[in-house]
């Protein structure tokens, strides 16, 4: 979630109202960041910024552009391939070879913007997954670049959550926490010791959220059908959401959810089997 993505102020499904609504499509928002900002491969510094630019575009999540001087060109192998945006123009792209084999399309730059465009020209991209670690300051980045706007709150709550599917108690508790977090749903989270261990199935899938850690899931039964992947917990989160290490978490999208007796409405995201957009628990894939 972003400034500009999903429910979020600029976002594609704003949740809240403006007095008058601004012209979101092809919305592009540059600034400088005051974080250091390092990417290493196979033991290269590749990267080491600091004057990176964060790019924020409807739609996306925001990007890292770096000033030429501070990214390794050495490195970087011309490509074919080129690619257009109405926004940003053309872009150039090179690969990057480090010790072996290249990694294909790693970097671009977007050379000659439009008129009324953000300065892009002289600041490379680098995608994501071309190299191995990322680094803000002296601590690692996962997944994808964190945005300065996205808050993650955890919070005690005293409130009865009771959390069941086709009446089948899950969990229930009144000494769980709550994250808010920008452009998503409440999410409860319930000790390990009031949650019915026994429907828990051990799951095969992990995922990992730029600013909560990398997650682990249980699908459940239900009868005598698994719910896929219906529960996650963070092991070893990252230290700003630390209270939720081992706690249990449920898709408010695809079970009932009653706090202090009510029951609450299932919110419609990404993670709703009715959705018919695109998926957003993946990592991101940074396009031109």
């Amino acid at each position: 979630m972003s400034l500009t993505l999903g429910p979020a102020p600029l976002g594609n499904k704003p949740a809240g109202v403006f007095n008058s609504e601004p012209e979101r499509e092809g919305l592009l928002y540059l600034e400088p960041s005051p974080r250091r900002i390092r990417g290493i491969a196979g033991g290269v510094t590749v990267i080491d910024s600091r004057e990176a630019r964060m790019l924020h575009e409807y739609g996306r999540l925001p990007i890292y552009l770096f000033p030429r001087e501070e990214v390794r060109t050495d490195l970087l192998e011309p490509s074919e391939r080129r690619t257009r945006s109405e926004n940003k123009g053309e872009a150039l792209w090179w690969h990057l070879r480090l010790h072996g084999e290249p990694v294909e399309d790693g970097a671009w730059e977007w050379h000659d913007p439009p008129r009324g465009a953000p300065p892009l020209a002289g600041l490379l991209g680098v995608k994501w997954g071309a190299l191995e670690l990322w680094f803000e300051e002296d601590e690692e980045a996962v997944v994808h670049p964190r945005d300065p706007y996205h808050r993650v709150d955890v919070l005690d709550t005293s409130r009865r959550v009771r959390i069941s599917l086709d009446g089948e108690l899950l969990a229930e508790t009144d000494r769980g926490k709550v994250i808010f977090e920008t452009g998503l749903p409440p999410r409860w989270y319930v000790p390990l010791d009031d949650v019915r261990e026994e429907l828990l199935i051990p799951s095969e899938r992990r995922t990992g959220c730029a600013y909560k850690g990398f997650a682990s899931y249980w699908s459940v039964l239900i009868g005598d059908r698994p719910e896929e992947n219906l529960a996650w917990c963070y092991r070893e989160p990252r230290r700003e959401v630390a209270p939720i290490a081992g706690m249990i978490a449920f898709f408010n999208e695809r079970l009932d959810i009653e706090l202090d007796g009510q029951l609450q409405a299932r919110p419609l995201t990404p993670w709703s089997p009715e959705w018919k957009g695109e998926r957003a628990d993946e990592a991101p894939v940074i396009t031109a």
